[in-house]
């Protein structure tokens, strides 16, 4: 399985923009389907996006669409979310995932990936 670690968290006013990285180690990062996810105190761990293997596709939870990017450089092993026009409601602890890349590409739950970092802490000031 391949390792995972997330950073670029922070506290950031409202309107702003934050970039997170999450680097991986341990496996052939070019075999994985990637995401992020979130989880808020109190709430369920919510997919966000998704980034296929190859980088050509995305696929993106409508609560982000338009604001979130998500990105990836297979050279370097490092998936990106660049956030822009953050709200409040957007915080939460930032995970991101990683799934084998033959599984289907219509799956986002928890169990479709079986690596994960520890998270990364976004909050977001009104």
């Amino acid at each position: 399985q391949v390792q995972l670690v997330e950073s670029g968290g922070g506290v950031v006013q409202a309107g702003g923009s934050l970039r997170l990285s999450c680097a991986a180690s341990g496996g052939t990062f070019s075999n994985y389907h990637m995401a992020w996810f979130r989880q808020a105190p109190g709430k369920e761990r919510e997919f966000l996006v998704k980034i296929s293997w190859s980088g050509v596709m995305a696929w993106y939870a409508d609560s982000v669409k338009g604001r979130f990017t998500i990105s990836r450089n297979n050279a370097e092993n490092t998936v990106y979310l660049q956030m822009n026009s953050l709200k409040p409601e957007d915080t939460a602890v930032y995970y991101c995932a990683a799934g084998p890349s033959t599984s289907p590409w219509r799956r986002n739950s928890f169990s479709d990936f079986g690596s994960w970092g520890q998270g990364t802490q976004v909050t977001v000031s009104s």
